[in-house]
Order: C-alpha cells, then sequence, then structure tokens
C-alpha cells in the first residue's frame, strides 16, 4: 500500500491575492524605520538615549522630539507584530496543504535562520543597527509558539516585557556610565567600521534587539490566529480599542523621554534612565496600536472595488519589504558614510529625517513600478529560494 506524500506547498501567493492590511501596515512601518534609523549615522556630536544630537538648532530639536515620540521604539515593535503575524500566515498556508506540524516547523526554522544570515551580512556591510537577525533568531528560538495556546502566549509575552524593561535599564545605565561615542557609521575606514559594526551586533542582537522584539512578536501570533488584519471588518471594534489604548499608552510613555532628549527637562541619570526604559516598553503597545489603526483604515474601504493608486503602491512597498529595507541601508550608506558622500559629520537630525522620507518615498515607486505583472523583490526572492530550495 503506498502513501501518497503531501504536497510540497511552496507556491507562493499571489501578490494579487494578498491580504491588503498586513502589506499596507509593512509599507507605512518602513517609513517609520526610515527616519528612526537615518540619524543613527550622523557624528561629532553628543547625543541622548536615543542617539539624536543634544546641540542642534530648534529644527532638529522639534524632529527629534516628535520622532521619539511617535516613532523611536514603536516602528521595531510594530514590524515585529507583523512578524509574527505572517509566520502564522505562512504556516496556515503549509498546513493547509496538507503538511505536518513537524514539516511546516522545519520550513519556519529554515527562513529564520536564513533571515539570520540576511542580518549577519547586513550588518557586516552596511548597518550595525541591524533588526533582520534579531527576528530570525526569535523566529528559531520560539517558533513552537505558533502552536501554543493563547494563555501561554500572554503569560510569555509578560515575562517577554519584563525583560525588556530589565535590558534597557542596563543599557541604559551602560550609556550614562560610557557616554555615547561614535558610532560604527562614523568611522573612515571600512574595515575597521564593519569589525565594529558585527562586535555591536553580536552582542545587541540576543540582548537588545531581540528582548525588544519578543512581546511583540507573541502578540502577532495571537493576532493573526484571529485574521485581525485580514478580515479587519469583522473587528472594527477590537481593533478601534487597541488603536486608541495603545496610542495613548505610547504618547503617555514616551512623552518623559522626548523632554529629556530634548533637553527641555533637566534630570538625574536615575530618572533619564528610567524614563528611557518607560520610552520603550510603552512604544510594544504603540508599534500594535499603529498596525490596529491600518487595519482601521482598510476596513473603511472594504466596500471599494480596488484599492487606489497610493494604497496599491504603499502595499507593493509592504510586499517587498525585506528589499526596502535593505535598500534603505545602501542609500544610508552612500550618502552618510566617510568613505562615501561624507554627509554624516554635516547635517542634523531633520535633514537626515528629510533624506529618509525622499529614500522611502523612492523604494515605494521602485517596488510599485517593479511589482507590475507579480514580481517580487529580490530579497524575498532570495530568501525563497534558500528557504526551500529549487
Amino acid at each position: 500500500m503506498s502513501i501518497t506524500a503531501p504536497p510540497p506547498a511552496r507556491q507562493a501567493v499571489p501578490l494579487a491575492r494578498r491580504s491588503l492590511a498586513p502589506d499596507l501596515a509593512r509599507g507605512l512601518m518602513l517609513l517609520l524605520i526610515a527616519v528612526a534609523h537615518a540619524h543613527m549615522y550622523l557624528s561629532g556630536h553628543p547625543a541622548g538615549f536615543r542617539g539624536y544630537t543634544l546641540d542642534g538648532d530648534l529644527v532638529d530639536r522639534l524632529v527629534a522630539g516628535v520622532q521619539i515620540l511617535l516613532v523611536d521604539g514603536r516602528a521595531l515593535p510594530m514590524f515585529a507584530g507583523l512578524f509574527g503575524y505572517g509566520l502564522v500566515q505562512l504556516a496556515d498556508r503549509q498546513l493547509a496543504a496538507g503538511r505536518t506540524w513537524p514539516q511546516v516547523r522545519r520550513v519556519l526554522r529554515a527562513r529564520s535562520l536564513w533571515l539570520l544570515a540576511f542580518g549577519f551580512c547586513h550588518a557586516l556591510l552596511l548597518f550595525f543597527g541591524d533588526i533582520l537577525g534579531a527576528y530570525g533568531l526569535v523566529g528559531l528560538v520560539l517558533v513552537g509558539f505558533v502552536r501554543r495556546g493563547d494563555r501561554a502566549l500572554f503569560w510569555a509575552a509578560g515575562v517577554g516585557a519584563v525583560l525588556h524593561v530589565v535590558v534597557l535599564g542596563l543599557f541604559g545605565l551602560l550609556t550614562v556610565a560610557a557616554g555615547k561615542g561614535d558610532t560604527p557609521a562614523a568611522m573612515a575606514d571600512p574595515l575597521e567600521a564593519a569589525v565594529m559594526r558585527m562586535i555591536g551586533w553580536s552582542g545587541m542582537t540576543p540582548t537588545y534587539f531581540a528582548v525588544s522584539v519578543v512581546p511583540a512578536f507573541l502578540l502577532g501570533i495571537w493576532a493573526a490566529r484571529r485574521r485581525l488584519l485580514e478580515e479587519p471588518g469583522a473587528h472594527r471594534a477590537l481593533l478601534r480599542r487597541a488603536g486608541v489604548t495603545g496610542t495613548v499608552i505610547a504618547v503617555a510613555g514616551g512623552l518623559p523621554l522626548t523632554l529629556v532628549d530634548t533637553r527641555l527637562w533637566d534630570v538625574s541619570d536615575a530618572i533619564g534612565v528610567s524614563v528611557y526604559a518607560l520610552h520603550s516598553v510603552t512604544g510594544i503597545a504603540g508599534g500594535l496600536a499603529y498596525a490596529a489603526l491600518i487595519g482601521l483604515v482598510v476596513a473603511g474601504r472594504e466596500r471599494r472595488a480596488r484599492p487606489g493608486a497610493v494604497t496599491r503602491a504603499l502595499a507593493a512597498c509592504g510586499q517587498w519589504s525585506l528589499t526596502c529595507y535593505l535598500l534603505q541601508s545602501v542609500v544610508f550608506v552612500a550618502l552618510f558614510a566617510p568613505y562615501f558622500g561624507g554627509l554624516g559629520t554635516r547635517l542634523g537630525d531633520a535633514a537626515a529625517s528629510g533624506i529618509a522620507v525622499v529614500t522611502w518615498l523612492f523604494t515605494v515607486v521602485l517596488a510599485a513600478t517593479l511589482s507590475r505583472g507579480g514580481r517580487r523583490g529580490p530579497a524575498e526572492t532570495l530568501l525563497r529560494r534558500l528557504t526551500y530550495g529549487r
């Protein structure tokens, strides 16, 4: 008696049939990532807890204040929640195609391992603040939570939030004790910069970034089980509560650090570290709130036969999120690094954020143009090929 093997289930969902809300959230999230990262390439100025210059002019301080309040520490958990959401979608497609859970788990672990490798290369060549490695590491270690119950998810997310506060507090103390020196982005020797990037990445990925990712990642799994972003119209009340409540928590928790890092509030080191940790942990609520609000926007447009041109372009950027994320770093290194454009020592926070917005718009147009006809991003295509083989 022969047993038919389950189908390979390697065919990706056609772009035209993908859910709009998750892709739209990823596309908009990349704007937050861009403005949160651009100022990290600046050097030669004293900086606060979030890396913004303390001696900037009024416009620089205004831009820094807005970003600390609404962007920094909010984009990372938003991306983490969407990462957990995407893993559940991938697992569901594989299971629906007839694969067993051990087979699906191997696929998820292989994908996470290759994502960790992408992060290694990203840090080695471009950016010391890489987050891909953290997502890959969390995916490897916590893949089993895709099948765990809600109670286990909430308990683990709570423990992760506590660890998040502890780790952030320790990093805050190190920042106060050692002072903030120039990042690897300021080094004129590209080889020396690469070595320093790898030292920082290897230390921060399993500690700072991975711990920061865990709570939102687990809550993203919970949200995916209920298809909150795939069927936003059926969950308007929940999305509204999550969006409003999470935004209020994030703004209230981020305001003290905003005042500290823009030099509007002079505090002791102990209070500075405390408000730094508060800013980060309340950012988890903010990141998830942003995803919920985007789901509400999509729910309000469900009656339209076809999304508008701007919505389609933003969704295309989300479909190419890995490629667009890496392209941001390529542009920033080309413009800011001392061994290329050298703008990192001559610009302030406001100018860096302006460049970040333009860079993001460039990736949106690029993805919208090249994705016509179902073409996928080169980084996404490579990740799929490495995960599944030819």
